[in-house]
């Protein structure tokens, strides 16, 4: 779906403003970050807003994001939106800002939504997927794609020890030292250990995350799998509040925001979760979602 406009975002068009919201994925490899950086650090955001008002009438165009990514990291369901009082079909603002993208970031929907709702304020949950490939040798293919680790893994303990992650804790001990967050305490809903052909992922899904949360959470699930760690190790770091018994922040490649959820009645296309080259996986949320619909009928 590249077009859609709800009746409030009508309104609020034929009286002057309108409130755009894009669907975005990108490689983040190249990217220092999200965020707009110092004069002559690409950023993901300024090459976006760059785009943007080339398709604005040429108009200054300030994006906001569902989730700031760091540098290295990647988006399949990155989600923003802007205020402009420029009238196109949907269409060209999903084409015309392509056109004007590197390829490595490439617009995939866009719709009008009324002034209240927010990329980022407006969002329930994230979730997020980090792919590693445990191999003796280093990939050429997906290199800045994944996470590749020289270390065999045991699945099963990293499941294990997982489940001390799930539910809402001060996450304190897993957040970078920078972090801005005024609480460390998040609610991960669910936390899973899937497999797919090579590849090992974990699926994360929150009402929110901290900086680095992801990444350090994948840290301590590799060492545990790799042996290094016992299972309730990932009990102790939790419980010690302390970033310094967290142990190493994992590398950024294979990180990917897959998702970024609504309330129902802001109705924003769904795609598949990414990233592509794991389409064939299937969603076990949907599935369970599924079942109790069915289930409850």
């Amino acid at each position: 779906m590249l077009t859609e406009t709800t009746p409030a975002a009508a309104q609020e068009a034929a009286a002057g403003v309108s409130r755009i919201v894009l669907g975005v994925e990108y490689k983040g490899a190249n990217y220092r970050g999200f965020q707009l950086q110092s004069a002559g650090t690409p950023s993901i955001q300024g090459f976006l807003e760059d785009a943007l008002q080339q398709i604005n009438a040429g108009l200054p165009v300030r994006i906001s994001c569902a989730g700031r990514t760091d540098a290295m990291v990647h988006a399949c369901n990155q989600v923003i939106h802007f205020d402009t009082s420029v009238q196109r079909p949907m269409r060209s603002w999903v084409m015309g800002a392509n056109r004007y993208l590197p390829k490595d970031i490439s617009v995939t929907w866009a719709q009008a939504m009324p002034l209240e709702f927010h990329s980022r304020f407006s969002a329930m949950a994230r979730r997020y997927r980090y792919v590693i490939y445990s191999n003796e040798v280093r990939p050429a293919h997906l290199a800045e794609e994944v996470t590749w680790t020289h270390q065999a893994l045991d699945i099963e303990k990293m499941r294990e020890a997982a489940r001390y992650f799930v539910g809402t804790h001060n996450f304190n001990a897993l957040r970078a030292s920078e972090c801005q967050a005024k609480s460390p305490v998040r609610t991960i809903h669910h936390l899973k250990l899937l497999e797919f052909g090579k590849l090992i992922i974990i699926d994360v899904r929150a009402n929110a995350f901290l900086h680095h949360m992801v990444r350090n959470l994948a840290g301590v699930l590799m060492m545990i799998g790799a042996g290094e760690r016992p299972i309730e190790w990932a009990r102790a770091v939790l419980e010690s509040c302390d970033r310094k018994k967290g142990g190493v922040t994992a590398a950024p490649h294979g990180l990917y925001l897959v998702q970024v959820e609504y309330p129902e009645q802001f109705k924003l296309p769904k795609r598949y979760l990414g990233p592509h080259f794991l389409s064939g996986l299937p969603d076990f949320l949907s599935e369970e979602k599924e079942s109790i619909c069915a289930n409850t009928n």
